[in-house]
């Protein structure tokens, strides 16, 4: 007679539960979260981090803007909701730095602690 292994419950997330998870943590790194916003931020990949921003408008028409970031050794390129890639410079490189140390601090400390 074979035995039958035993049941283990499995506490281990997936890839799309961690996402989730970062994600609730570093919408607020933009600022708050308007009413009726939905915001999500994370890293994707090895260099490649997201921020997705969707909305009601005013005549009830759901608007999305979805901006991708990707670290190059040749910088940081951006593409907005299929777009084309324009590379960062300036405040907005540096901005882009800051929120990519918060959001990793905040994996740090939050989550992965």
């Amino acid at each position: 007679m074979q035995r039958k292994k035993p049941y283990r419950y499995s506490n281990r997330l997936n890839y799309n539960d961690l996402i989730s998870l970062e994600s609730s943590y570093a919408r607020s790194l933009f600022g708050p979260v308007p009413n009726g916003h939905r915001r999500e931020f994370f890293k994707d990949k090895d260099n490649v981090w997201v921020w997705y921003e969707g909305w009601t408008n005013s005549v009830g028409n759901l608007e999305e803007m979805t901006v991708r970031y990707e670290v190059r050794p040749s910088g940081v390129f951006k593409l907005v909701s299929g777009g084309k890639y324009k590379k960062l410079k300036g405040p907005e490189l540096d901005n882009f730095r800051n929120v990519a140390k918060g959001y990793l601090k905040l994996m740090k400390t939050k989550l992965y602690y």
